[in-house]
């Protein structure tokens, strides 16, 4: 059994691959067209439960509108409650400095 050794100069060089794919990626995504999303396309977006997206309702993480029986949410509040809870790596602040 052959061992392979990886050096930091080859997960540094993985990284920047890897977000130069994440960048041509999301380049190539439709711009999304909808401006309301009802609970179940929040929930399969934001990939988490019903109770999780009522707790976020509840403690006014996420805003939404009722109407009738049936809640919408902005997909523009939802794109800046992930940037207002987005966690900056120690990369990040290094580059930044």
């Amino acid at each position: 059994m052959a061992i392979e050794v990886l050096t930091k100069e080859d997960l540094v060089e993985f990284r920047m691959l890897l977000m130069r794919d994440l960048t041509e990626l999301l380049k190539n995504k439709p711009s999304q067209t909808k401006q309301w999303l009802k609970s179940t396309e929040v929930r399969k977006l934001l990939n988490i439960s019903p109770g999780t997206l009522q707790t976020l309702r509840m403690n006014k993480t996420i805003s939404y509108t009722r109407i009738g029986g049936i809640i919408y949410y902005a997909y523009q509040d939802i794109e800046k409650m992930l940037q207002s809870n987005k966690v900056e790596s120690e990369q990040t602040l290094f580059n930044s400095k």
